[in-house]
Parts: structure tokens; C-alpha cells; sequence
């Protein structure tokens, strides 16, 4: 018998892990971006990484159907900024300072890391959509990232 969502949330609490909000635009052409941990690399060669977006998400199928997204590695200082897209209550951009990447993506110039990522597969992830992007340009600056573990923002 498999374990409980609460048994399996927390033992998966154990696991420090990076924090990232991920951005694209929808048919309107309106920014949309959510925060996500469950992100991963999986090849050098091609370059390519993953994110698990849950299907419930607000911005779920924005992202599937945009073919693109801006993966925005956060640094220790941006917890505000991974509370305010973890929620999907109203204009998560409003009054926040970003810009169109190269890709026409918002990304945030203060994130330690930008990847603008082309989508090239989805797979099913049970109550997740599994999104596998090809890196087609990164930025990276110098800093600490934000972690989470335990249900708690931490630092290096």
C-alpha cells in the first residue's frame, strides 16, 4: 500500500532543494509564472532540464501551450518573490521589476540564474504535467540561492 500525500509531502520535506519561479506568456500575451522547487537538469548534451508543474496551476496551461519558458533561479533575498508566485491570487507581476528576455519571456534580472528554455516534451506526472525544455540561452550571477527544506525558506 502506498503512503499517504501528508506521509509522502513530509518525507519529501527532507530534501533541500532550490527554489525557482518559472515564467512564459499566455494567449493574450500577459506574463504568468509560478514557483517551483521540482526542478532538475537532464542532459549537458543537448542542453536540457525539467520542471513539474501541477496541473492545477494557474499557469499550467499557459505554459504547455506557449512552447516556451524562463526558468528564474531565485537568491537567498527573493523569498517574497517565490511566496508571491506560489499563490494564484491576482497579477503576480504587478509592481514587480522584470524584463522580455531574448526569448520574449519576463525573467528577473536579480535572479541568480535565467534559463530561457524552448518546451520539447511533456510527459504525465500524475497530478503534475513533467516539462522538458531545451536551454536555448542562460544568464548566471554571482550569489546565494534561496533553499527550501522542511517547509521553511533557508540560505547557505
Amino acid at each position: 500500500m502506498p503512503v499517504s500525500p501528508k506521509e509522502f509531502r513530509e518525507a519529501l520535506s527532507h530534501f533541500a532543494s532550490g527554489v525557482t519561479v518559472v515564467t512564459t506568456r499566455n494567449a493574450a500575451g500577459q506574463s504568468v509564472g509560478l514557483t517551483a522547487s521540482a526542478f532538475t537538469s537532464v542532459s549537458l548534451e543537448p542542453p536540457w532540464v525539467l520542471v513539474c508543474v501541477d496541473r492545477k496551476s494557474d499557469s499550467h496551461d499557459s505554459l504547455i501551450h506557449a512552447g516556451w519558458f524562463a526558468i528564474n533561479i531565485l537568491a537567498r533575498d527573493q523569498e517574497a518573490l517565490s511566496r508571491r508566485f506560489a499563490t494564484a491570487e491576482g497579477d503576480k507581476f504587478a509592481g514587480i521589476p522584470y524584463r522580455t528576455g531574448i526569448h520574449g519571456l519576463p525573467v528577473f534580472d536579480d535572479a541568480l540564474t535565467v534559463l530561457e528554455c524552448r518546451l520539447i516534451h511533456t510527459y504525465n506526472g500524475g497530478d503534475h504535467t513533467i516539462c522538458v525544455g531545451e536551454v536555448e540561452t542562460a544568464r548566471v550571477l554571482s550569489g546565494e540561492p534561496l533553499l527550501y527544506y522542511r517547509h521553511r525558506y533557508h540560505s547557505l
